[in-house]
């Protein structure tokens, strides 16, 4: 008896079949110093990983060289932001040593303009912030992005490597704000949609991409092996 044989027919099915589409699991970064600062982390505020980063991200290989559940990988993908990029060369051995990461501006998280560096406090008194439950189409700061405009690069990105990668699977180093967008896909809501999701550093969300077919594997998933 096959494996479709043994599932329940469509209307009582929980589970589904096994994935067949395009899994992308993307990692959230390890935490970065414009986190631990609350500064506005463009490229210019950024700052790169902090020590608890670092020690973040090689619970996340530890945990990798151990269960080998991402060796089938046949892409890794970072943004171009230095915490994305950081990350990913301390998790990459630990899934594919033989993979090349490949940075790509797209993958990036919000943009953040002319306030890359500032303080949120700062940015507040200096501009008038937009109210995106109203009119997601406003720009959050010069030179940065709108709420529409950040969900429909998310979705370029994501369209061009599930189109590259059919039937693959393929890691990605990227955001909350990236990954908030793709479960917005995965649901089929719209781009001035706000989930505001807990997504944790160094957590792993997976979702199927298969035609119209999309499909949460796995959402926030940390490493059970604790950060040292």
């Amino acid at each position: 008896m096959s494996l479709a044989e043994l599932l329940p027919p469509e209307g009582f099915r929980q589970r589904g079949p096994l994935p067949t589409g395009t899994r992308l699991l993307m990692i959230r970064h390890g935490e970065a110093v414009a986190n631990a600062r609350g500064l506005a982390g463009g490229p210019l505020g950024d700052g790169g990983l902090t020590e608890l980063g670092r020690r973040q991200a090689e619970a996340l290989a530890r945990r990798l060289n151990v269960t080998r559940e991402l060796a089938s990988a046949s892409a890794l993908y970072t943004s171009t932001l230095p915490r994305a990029i950081e990350t990913g060369a301390i998790v990459r051995t630990a899934i594919n040593p033989e993979l090349v990461a490949v940075a790509d501006d797209s993958l990036c998280e919000l943009g953040v303009g002319e306030a890359d560096g500032m303080t949120w406090t700062q940015i507040a008194e200096r501009y008038p912030l937009p109210d995106w439950d109203r009119d997601p189409s406003q720009l959050n700061v010069p030179g940065g992005e709108s709420l529409l405009e950040f969900f429909q690069r998310c979705v370029d990105a994501i369209d061009r490597v599930v189109a590259r990668h059919p039937h693959e699977l393929v890691v990605l180093v990227v955001h909350g704000g990236f990954i908030e967008q793709a479960m917005k896909l995965y649901q089929g809501l719209a781009g001035g949609v706000r989930l505001q999701p807990r997504i944790e550093h160094c957590s792993m969300t997976e979702i199927e991409f298969d035609g119209a077919r999309r499909r949460l594997l796995r959402y926030n998933d940390l490493s059970p092996i604790g950060v040292e």
